[in-house]
């Protein structure tokens, strides 16, 4: 009889061995898929763009519930102003098509229906504030990412799996959690309808919201982020300028102005135009609905500063 083989007993290793190494090897695609230059930078600048939402949050929120300065439009007129010395005069001293006058005789209505859109989404949200708390208006906001799958599918011509609709439906479901729990909570409080008010702006403005952000990427993806931010900045001025004196002048007048009220509209106006100049480049990076997905964090930061600066439980 032939002696047994050393290697017998340790036959099953190479099949363990294979099987470990092709784990191993299937980690590192998926590595080399997850942590790419591409998608770290996107992620990064996702976190800025939510710091940015943040801000603007808070200092919304101070001006609404410590000095009692509900003046939304004043507060987004000054962001417009702020693109259109930037961008819109960058427009204008343009040669060939990208000029600000060729733009404005090709597309004129066009911007103005999406000037209007994002003028009135930031109004409604930034309302929102007097009505609700901090951490309601970022967490309802993300109502919007559905509203913009919907139009990304008819306008873009995105296509989703299943597990993005599953996705959208525990959106969907957290949406009305808040503002059933907002209601029964005024209720508890006796304190009118002015939560569900607030609620049903912020919904409002992140359906308005969805359709400028559409527009942006069509137009940063296929023109240029100049002309999307010079376009917005002038139509943006020119709209909220006149909504401002319309609805808003007595409660301008009515501001007694100091330094800490005014540093809080420098840091919205500033927090609004780092936003607005950073994101076309994430959109045209990658999409809107991957820009609104990854600024969900601001949720997660204004939840920290509600509970901090603002003392909600």
């Amino acid at each position: 009889m032939e002696a047994a083989s050393p290697a017998g007993p340790e036959a099953p290793r190479p099949a363990a061995q294979g099987a470990e190494g092709a784990s191993r090897s299937l980690w590192l695609r998926i590595q080399g898929k997850l942590f790419t230059w591409n998608i770290l930078k996107t992620i990064a600048l996702g976190q800025m763009l939510s710091l940015c939402i943040c801000g603007t949050a808070i200092a919304s929120q101070y001006l609404a519930e410590r000095y009692k300065v509900n003046t939304p439009m004043l507060q987004s007129f000054i962001n417009y102003c702020l693109l259109f010395l930037v961008y819109t005069m960058m427009l204008a001293f343009q040669s060939g098509s990208d000029n600000l006058l060729i733009i404005l005789k090709r597309k004129w209505w066009k911007y103005i229906l999406l000037g209007l859109a994002d003028v009135e989404a930031n109004y409604l949200v930034v309302r929102a504030y007097q009505y609700t708390t901090l951490t309601s208006v970022q967490l309802l906001d993300c109502f919007g990412i559905p509203m913009l799958m919907a139009l990304s599918w008819f306008i873009l011509y995105a296509r989703y799996r299943v597990i993005h609709f599953i996705a959208v439906s525990i959106c969907l479901l957290g949406v009305g959690t808040m503002v059933g729990a907002d209601v029964l909570a005024e209720r508890q409080d006796n304190s009118g309808s002015n939560v569900l008010l607030g609620d049903i702006f912020v919904l409002l403005g992140s359906s308005l919201y969805a359709i400028s952000n559409v527009c942006e990427e069509y137009v940063v993806k296929k023109l240029s982020r100049q002309e999307f931010l010079g376009m917005v900045g002038l139509f943006g001025t020119i709209i909220s300028g006149i909504q401002l004196l319309i609805v808003e002048y007595k409660d301008i007048a009515s501001i007694h102005w100091d330094w800490k009220i005014a540093l809080l509209f420098v840091a919205f106006a500033l927090c609004m135009f780092c936003l607005y100049s950073f994101m076309p480049l994430v959109i045209k990076a990658t999409s809107a609905t991957s820009v609104n997905l990854g600024i969900l964090t601001a949720d997660l930061y204004s939840l920290f500063f509600g509970l901090f600066l603002f003392d909600y439980k």
